[in-house]
């Protein structure tokens, strides 16, 4: 049965002012000018978030299946259809459990697969990432963790300038496995060798990398020049000025800016003391922070916020639809299945008001609860 929403649709091409989308049982069927229509609600994609390690009071890093699925849903009713379950960096036992536990939320479709912030990064610039845990690439435990997780492992990110690095890269491309560039202390010559080597993503540009220096431009410069790398953006006023969260989006285009939360399991929750990754974090004021050192813990943003922070800063609606969907759907390989309202594929998509709050939210052609 062919089903109906009309409004302010907004398409990878622009906004339809007076527009509808159609549906039949999980597929889009028709996305077209509709001129009853009188400026409605904006209908956007629903969103995907590549990075995120919980919500709601509850987290990804432990590999939980019960706290991811929770999760989810908690992103789910916030208008995300699609995500990646993020860990931090962990003992390879962590690892494993959690591709374990995680498969199976991957082949019901709660998850969209796996990423693994870690532990293969810099010591310099780790952030929030716990020290005891960081170590080389293994091809080894890369290897296990694939064939274990029978596709559900979707992104890893590491540091190209640790030894392995690059061999890893290539082992990840082999497997069809996204290989993310972040919290790197990375010469400009380093990072364009991972980039030649197959990395595709840079994990929350200019957060936990080598600052830009006009006689080193180190990572940065790197991913923000390559054509084949999409860069991940975290649009809370808090990880990026919005002159950068502006000038980056000019510089690199929504095709290759993708919005991301960052999100730990304070997002959705009031301020308080958490948990990342076996670390102390507290958040006031809606920001987390480690601690012991008041380094930046992750966010407590959701995707419609960041859509909105995005719109507010001055990035046309058209091209933030793009930076919440389409392209962070592309960026990890998905984008012929969701990300964009277009005829073929899931229907996911989100009903926003005047204010950008979200409404309702549609995903595989059921309305969430």
């Amino acid at each position: 049965m062919t089903v109906r929403v009309n409004g302010r649709v907004v398409t990878p091409t622009g906004v339809i002012r007076q527009g509808c989308v159609e549906w039949d049982g999980d597929r889009i069927t028709a996305v077209a000018e509709y001129p009853s229509v009188r400026d409605g609600h904006w209908i956007l994609p629903g969103f995907v978030d590549m990075h995120t390690h919980g919500g709601g009071g509850h987290t990804f890093t432990t590999g939980d299946a019960d706290q991811a699925r929770a999760a989810a849903g908690f992103h789910l009713a916030h208008g995300t259809t699609t995500l990646l379950a993020s860990l931090v960096s962990a003992p390879f036992p962590v690892m494993r459990s959690a591709t374990e536990a995680f498969a199976p939320l991957v082949d019901e479709g709660v998850l969209a697969g796996v990423h693994f912030e870690g532990p293969y990064l810099s010591a310099a610039r780790c952030g929030a990432q716990n020290p005891e845990y960081l170590r080389d690439p293994s091809t080894d435990e890369l290897t296990e963790l694939i064939e274990l997780g029978r596709g559900a492992i979707r992104m890893v990110t590491l540091a190209p300038e640790r030894d392995g690095a690059l061999e890893a890269i290539k082992l990840l491309n082999t497997h069809r496995v996204v290989a993310a560039v972040g919290h790197t202390d990375a010469t400009y010559e380093q990072t364009r060798a991972a980039i030649a080597a197959g990395a595709s993503v840079g994990t929350h540009l200019f957060n936990g990398m080598r600052p830009v220096h006009h006689r080193e431009p180190g990572p940065v410069v790197a991913l923000l020049d390559a054509p084949t790398v999409i860069c991940e953006l975290v649009a809370d006023g808090v990880h990026l000025h919005d002159g950068i969260l502006t000038f980056t989006t000019a510089t690199a285009g929504p095709d290759r800016a993708a919005l991301i939360t960052d999100a730990m399991a304070a997002a959705g929750m009031a301020d308080g003391e958490y948990e990342l990754g076996g670390q102390a974090v507290t958040v006031t004021d809606g920001v987390a922070r480690l601690a012991r050192d008041g380094a930046i813990a992750g966010s407590t943003l959701t995707m419609d916020a960041a859509l909105r922070h995005a719109v507010h800063a001055g990035i046309p609606m058209a091209d933030a639809a793009r930076m919440v969907a389409t392209t962070p759907a592309r960026a990890i390989g998905l984008g012929d299945r969701v990300g964009a309202l277009q005829v073929g594929l899931r229907a996911d998509l989100v009903v926003l008001d005047d204010d950008l709050n979200v409404v309702r939210v549609l995903r595989g052609g059921s309305w969430v609860e």
